[in-house]
């Protein structure tokens, strides 16, 4: 056994998607039956040419992209994202409410460690995203899970039952990683409302609003002109532009909040990369229609995916929205051994849901997550195909 060790770090569970890409070693791939992988959110596609040409050129042209940048981000990005959030929130907000970081994943971790400490609670619906669970564990801060209700849906209510005086945050990830459920305008305010009441911070992650099926803002938080007391967005632009390697994501918040997050994001990665950064700017002055189109092709494979569902005997779909699909499986072994059964006897690659889930929990071993944006609608007629064929 190596020492010292973080014992914090040491129970915390291993990446689940590495975990799952070990399922694959060892196996020869089959051409008569290609793998079927639905167990990770990401674009598998490049940027569009233009995006790309832009970091191109700006690798090539501009110095300063090869140099560190501001800890809180370019301003014209940041600038960039104030502008379209007052569109399409309508609310007022300043580039001083906006920081970039490497990624949404740091996002959460410079949102956790602006707010709680070792010892502390934050509350998070379950199924949970796994990687917000990993940084709290890692922290020595006590994940408290909240159960969701009918359409994968926590109650505010709920939640308030749940509140200790350790508590710092409420976390809530719409629509949501891994269930695909679109929390309600109303469900939202509700958990702003029990925030601000019990001096709490509200920890929003956007990463899939762009892929969100409703028209117009999802929530009216930013209309409050005290919004930067409780509320703490989140945002990627990964998804959105296909940026994932280039990890570029935002922190929306108070401006006296920012000056904390500086502090976290200075000594974890300084800035975040400028490449990225460019292209991500480069995304929203130029890919308005574009990303229209990403979009209304996420919903008809949402609409596909939730009838190829529909017509497998014994599973039941839970959620579906933006990349995701959690749905309950008719078999009586856990999820946790039916999924590497599933690589080895169907060729689909998919994530149970016991890593979503706290250990013992009865929901976890009867579920499954299904990342169903990579797969067009052939795809996902031929994973349904394969799920009815398969025997537990």
């Amino acid at each position: 056994m190596m020492l010292p060790l973080n014992p914090d770090l040491a129970a915390t569970f291993r990446p689940p998607v590495m975990e799952a890409r070990r399922w694959l070693q060892g196996l020869a791939p089959d051409p008569q039956r290609p793998l079927i992988n639905v167990s990770q959110a990401a674009p598998i596609d490049p940027p569009p040419e233009g995006l790309r040409r832009a970091i191109a050129e700006a690798a090539l042209t501009q110095a300063e992209a090869h140099l560190y940048g501001p800890v809180l981000g370019n301003g014209e990005l940041r600038e960039a994202v104030a502008v379209e959030w007052n569109r399409a929130y309508g609310a007022g907000l300043t580039a001083g409410n906006v920081a970039i970081t490497q990624g949404c994943n740091q996002a959460f971790c410079a949102a956790i460690a602006s707010v709680a400490r070792a010892g502390d609670e934050v509350i998070i619906p379950v199924p949970w995203y796994f990687n917000h669970k990993m940084w709290l564990d890692m922290q020595g801060i006590r994940a408290v899970p909240l159960s969701c209700g009918p359409g994968m849906v926590p109650d505010p209510q709920a939640a308030a039952a749940l509140v200790t005086p350790r508590t710092r945050a409420l976390v809530l990830v719409s629509p949501n990683n891994p269930s695909g459920a679109e929390y309600p305008a109303e469900v939202v305010r509700g958990f702003f409302d029990i925030a601000r009441a019990r001096g709490l911070a509200l920890i929003l992650d956007e990463t899939y609003r762009d892929f969100d099926s409703r028209e117009g803002a999802p929530h009216d938080l930013f209309a409050d002109p005290e919004w930067g007391d409780t509320l703490i967005q989140l945002y990627s632009f990964s998804k959105a532009y296909r940026l994932t390697g280039h990890r570029v994501g935002a922190l929306v918040a108070g401006a006296e909040r920012q000056a904390e997050v500086e502090k976290v994001l200075d000594t974890l990665a300084i800035c975040a990369s400028q490449l990225g950064q460019i292209g991500a700017l480069w995304g929203m002055r130029n890919l308005g229609d574009w990303l229209a189109g990403e979009r209304a092709e996420i919903l008809r494979r949402r609409d596909a995916m939730a009838r190829a569902m529909a017509g497998l005997d014994g599973w039941r779909l839970k959620g579906c929205g933006a990349y995701f699909a959690w749905a309950e499986h008719p078999f009586a072994e856990s999820s946790a051994t039916l999924a590497p059964r599933l690589v080895r006897e169907a060729g689909v690659l998919l994530l149970p849901g016991t890593m979503f889930m706290p250990e013992g929990d009865t929901d976890g071993p009867r579920h499954v997550r299904i990342a169903f944006a990579n797969v067009d609608g052939g795809g996902i007629a031929s994973l349904a195909d394969r799920l009815a064929a398969f025997r537990g």
